[in-house]
């Protein structure tokens, strides 16, 4: 499977064929335009640690709801993911009130009105914005919606994975540049290391003999100074660095949902950076360009969390 961003955004529209509601054994390309109800399904993803997802969809439409759901989860790993149906019904759409529920509303409402003692009225248009107030002839072609819609769905996670794929592809190129810097950084430590050795080395004896005086047996103190200089040498480190810029540009090769396994990476690579700085600092002369060095290790491990950030 191809590299995949997490951003991406889809939409697709269709047509619900439905029977006349005058007389249902018309067929509907024969009932003008009430044989005829638009949707439009929308996709629309941004980057999230875990599978999110949320539906903006009609009501009663539970069972499509279930529907999405399970198909995302089979398609998709990770990411928020916004679900929007929106249906574009004709003018000529016929209602029909709802009596059950408006007489129940008004009842209450005399109800409280009588209850306190005042003098007011319902107001039919708040009474007709109440939810299921009004059932539209439309409603009674859920099934059909919902056939209509999961045939239109393929195409929508087609284009969306489309979309991810291309900034996953742009990503995974900035991600190679990084690494090939961070490469050449690792190298730029690796050329000074030796000459920082030797200087700690020098500088090391010359203390100790300073501090200890010339009594002190000198083979000891450079077994001393020798220790020092081992536990502060920056080899594991430039190594370990390595095999996980190696390892990184492994992953990228193999593709899939590699977004979680390279962030854990750059998270090693910045701890190996962050202790080569600290064995490095207090010195100077060819030390000075490790630092620069390191720090600049930091930097492209940090720009590449944030692109990281965005791979399913």
């Amino acid at each position: 499977m191809p590299i995949r961003s997490m951003t991406g955004f889809s939409q697709v529209r269709g047509e619900v064929q439905r029977q006349s509601a005058a007389n249902p054994a018309v067929p509907a390309s024969d009932a003008g335009s009430d044989g005829r109800m638009g949707f439009a399904l929308s996709l629309k993803s941004v980057n999230h640690r875990f599978l999110d997802l949320h539906f903006r969809l009609p009501s009663g439409t539970d069972s499509l709801e279930m529907q999405l759901r399970r198909l995302l989860k089979e398609k998709m790993a990770r990411g928020h993911v916004e679900v929007t149906l929106s249906l574009e019904r004709t003018t000529s759409d016929t209602f029909s009130l709802n009596r059950e529920i408006v007489g129940g509303y008004i009842a209450a409402f005399r109800a409280a009105a009588a209850e306190f003692s005042l003098a007011t009225e319902p107001d039919l248009n708040a009474v007709l914005r109440i939810p299921g107030a009004l059932d539209s002839a439309n409603d009674s072609a859920d099934g059909e919606i919902e056939a209509a819609v999961m045939a239109q769905v393929g195409e929508a996670l087609a284009q969306l994975n489309q979309m991810r794929e291309e900034e996953g592809r742009g990503i995974a190129r900035e991600l190679r540049e990084r690494m090939v810097h961070l490469a050449e950084a690792s190298k730029s430590v690796q050329q000074h290391r030796r000459a920082v050795l030797q200087t700690y080395s020098e500088r090391l004896q010359s203390r100790l003999l300073e501090l200890l005086g010339a009594t002190v047996d000198k083979e000891r103190v450079l077994q001393e100074a020798a220790l020092l200089v081992d536990r502060s040498d920056i080899q594991e480190e430039i190594v370990r660095l390595d095999t996980h810029v190696q390892h990184f540009l492994g992953l990228l090769d193999a593709g899939g949902e590699i977004g979680k396994k390279l962030d854990f990476l750059l998270q090693e690579m910045n701890r190996e950076a962050n202790t080569l700085l600290s064995k490095t600092s207090g010195l100077a002369g060819e030390a000075l360009k490790i630092t620069e060095a390191g720090l600049a290790m930091k930097a492209e491990i940090e720009k590449s969390r944030e692109q990281v950030q965005n791979l399913e």
